[in-house]
């Protein structure tokens, strides 16, 4: 599917969003929230990824990402989407206490159908939305905006207080559940 939004330049860094399909609220669980976590720890040592700033919602996720030389953010997002996608589907299948296991493959499969694509799930909508930040008007921006997700959400008062955000990071200066390049 053609987008009128491209990655340009690696090392300059990028606002990117990506969705699963139908906003479906996947990340509602731990369990999945983990595998999202850990793939971008892989990413940060193995595949050339600098993470700045991100927050993991019920439905959707938000970087701030650049990569180091010789690497591709456009790479790196679309193995981790590949990944993510694969690895959260096998833990649905075979986790006996997920309640929503029958419907949410269902939905899978069904978007999967949809898309040629796809052999037989499709996990996340197509686009990643990347934006590149040129200034740091549009990062602080941003950054912000990821930050303050989950007080929009009302899951939290604080953007600090949410486990999976970079907003530890930003607020109280120390390292959260992931290894950040902060940008101020």
């Amino acid at each position: 599917m053609a987008t009128r939004y491209r990655f340009g330049d690696n090392e300059i860094p990028h606002f990117v969003t990506f969705a699963v399909i139908n906003w479906i609220d996947v990340f509602s669980r731990e369990d999945y929230r983990v595998i999202v976590t850990d793939s971008l720890k892989y990413c940060i040592q193995e595949k050339g990824l600098n993470l700045h700033a991100w927050v993991i919602m019920t439905n959707h996720i938000h970087l701030v990402i650049s990569c180091k030389d010789g690497f591709k953010q456009a790479d790196v997002l679309r193995d981790l989407k590949k990944f993510t996608a694969k690895t959260i589907i096998k833990t649905i299948e075979e986790n006996s206490k997920e309640s929503r296991k029958d419907w949410l493959i269902w939905m899978f499969k069904r978007a999967g159908a949809k898309n040629t694509n796809n052999k037989i799930y499709q996990f996340w909508q197509q686009d990643n939305h990347p934006i590149e930040l040129t200034t740091l008007q549009m990062m602080e921006q941003k950054i912000n905006y990821i930050h303050e997700n989950p007080v929009r959400a009302g899951i939290v008062n604080e953007p600090q207080h949410y486990k999976y955000s970079s907003a530890f990071d930003y607020f109280e200066d120390e390292t959260g559940l992931l290894a950040i390049q902060r940008i101020w």
